[in-house]
């Protein structure tokens, strides 16, 4: 199936993917591109543009990750026409929104002949390339749970703008007054190990949001992935770079979350 095409239609010129049919589905624009957020979720359709993303106002207030990271994906053309439902299904390792969704507790809602069904972002991901979507389902929509006293941040590092990432980081933090009460960290473009960064998180619960204590998260993220050197870096490099921006997002959605407005009354 084609959306945007920008993922597929390089692979395919590389010979990497050789589909015998292709079927677009831009029509479902319509029907499946929306942003809509209430008090507890944000439901986002699958075949919503990446610039319609980084451009709606209500999503960055409550996860402005999606921003931090939109603002840093490929380039204008490929943001108004590519989608979040093509980045996630494409499962590229080094591909940005896939970070975000972690981090964010995302589940996808993936609809077939015999209904529809949800899939925890941690069960959707199977591989480099590869999903738990059944060849007879669609990925339709993402939906995202809000939480009070929380929020999030995405920073990259890339090699020149609109290339991929050498490494990426991001994060999502509940704070209870100064104490960390939820947090999820995750990496883009570096092979973490989906265990130990669910051991970073766990290890920061309870832990007073400080420089401290995002240092050594930073630390511990440096070890939990297994990056190669290559054009982009050596792996020594990106180590650094991972510790560096798992600190940077812990820190930046902190401060945001310590910004968020008092509710009206209090």
């Amino acid at each position: 199936m084609v959306a945007g095409g920008h993922s597929l239609l390089p692979m395919m010129k590389l010979r990497i993917a050789n589909p015998e049919y292709l079927v677009d589905i831009n029509d479902l624009v319509p029907e499946l591109g929306y942003v809509i957020t209430d008090p507890t979720l944000v439901r986002i359709g699958a075949m919503t543009r990446h610039r319609e993303i980084l451009e709606s106002d209500t999503l960055a207030a409550v996860c402005p990750i999606f921003r931090d990271a939109e603002r840093v994906i490929a380039d204008p053309v490929v943001r108004n026409r590519g989608t979040l439902g093509g980045s996630l299904c494409q499962a590229d390792p080094a591909e940005d929104l896939s970070t975000v969704c972690t981090v964010l507790d995302a589940v996808c809602l993936a609809r077939g002949p015999s209904g529809e069904r949800e899939i925890a972002i941690d069960d959707f991901m199977v591989g480099p390339y590869e999903t738990a979507v059944a060849h007879n389902e669609l990925l339709v929509e993402v939906r995202i749970p809000l939480r009070h006293n929380t929020s999030s941040a995405y920073a990259k590092v890339e090699r020149r703008v609109g290339d991929w990432a050498v490494t990426a980081a991001g994060a999502s933090i509940t704070l209870d007054g100064d104490t960390i009460a939820a947090v999820r960290v995750g990496l883009t473009a570096v092979n973490p190990d989906r265990t130990a960064l669910a051991e970073l998180s766990q290890a920061l619960l309870g832990r007073p949001a400080t420089e401290e204590t995002f240092a050594e998260a930073g630390r511990q993220a440096s070890q939990a992935c297994d990056p190669v050197t290559d054009i982009r870096g050596t792996a020594e490099y990106k180590r650094h770079l991972a510790s560096e921006l798992t600190i940077r997002t812990l820190r930046t959605a902190t401060e945001r979350v310590r910004n968020i407005p008092e509710p009206e009354g209090n």
